[in-house]
């Protein structure tokens, strides 16, 4: 009967001595990435500005720049293929890093629930593209390809 307790014990502290999925997915940077590009890096892709709605507003107006504004929700699977597949490509990025001031808004969190107040949602991607007076120049709905991106890009005036 002791050599089952025992055993027991043991087995109970090898148990809590491997690591959870928690550690193992951890936020720390893995040394042997760090510094090192994959494919499909975001630094190929969209590059995304953060700052207020105001801030950003003034500087389409300073730099007379139209603002490309990814309308998501977290939960929103197109909102996430369209992160991942789409704006990640190298060539999206050199078109929309060069003509628009890039911005994404999760819409149900800070500053994401006054500005649906400004510019209504029908569904989740919407694709924005305001002036910096805040007129809306073109609004699109929904998961596109690279090319279609690229495309309703240069369609706007």
């Amino acid at each position: 009967m002791k050599k089952v307790i025992w055993l027991l014990a043991i087995l109970l502290v090898g148990i809590h001595s491997v690591p959870t999925s928690a550690a193992l997915n951890s936020s720390e940077p893995n040394p042997a990435k760090v510094g090192k590009r994959t494919p499909g890096d975001e630094t190929e892709g969209i590059q995304f500005t953060e700052a207020s709605w105001k801030d950003i507003l003034k500087k389409a107006k300073a730099e007379k720049k139209v603002i490309f504004l990814d309308a998501y929700a977290s939960w929103c699977g197109p909102c996430k293929l369209l992160q991942k597949n789409v704006f990640t490509k190298k060539a999206v990025g050199e078109f929309y890093n060069g003509k628009f001031i890039n911005v994404k808004m999760d819409m149900e969190k800070g500053e994401g629930p006054a500005l649906s107040q400004v510019y209504p949602l029908e569904a989740y991607p919407t694709l924005l593209f305001i002036d910096g007076n805040g007129k809306v120049l073109k609004k699109v709905l929904g998961l596109q390809t690279p090319e279609n991106l690229i495309a309703i890009g240069k369609s706007v005036k």
